[in-house]
């Protein structure tokens, strides 16, 4: 399976890390961990999380207030 994130997705991916970054040494690091780990949880178990409309589906991060919406093309 190949992930591939929107360049808006990307842009505020980036904008996340270096806010946390700048909130607290070494955040930003943790939460760039934590996609990196929602998305191999994703790769492995696509199906796992609930299909919303058209076939959208989201994960819920466990430590971060923020959400990864994908499909599966």
């Amino acid at each position: 399976m190949k992930v591939v994130f929107t360049e808006l997705a990307r842009l505020e991916l980036l904008d996340a890390i270096d806010y946390y970054e700048l909130e607290f040494s070494g955040l930003g690091k943790r939460f760039q961990q934590e996609v990196k780990s929602a998305i191999k949880r994703i790769i492995q178990y696509p199906d796992a999380w609930p299909s919303e409309q058209n076939g959208i589906r989201k994960y819920v991060m466990h430590k971060f207030p923020y959400k990864l919406i994908y499909s599966l093309e």
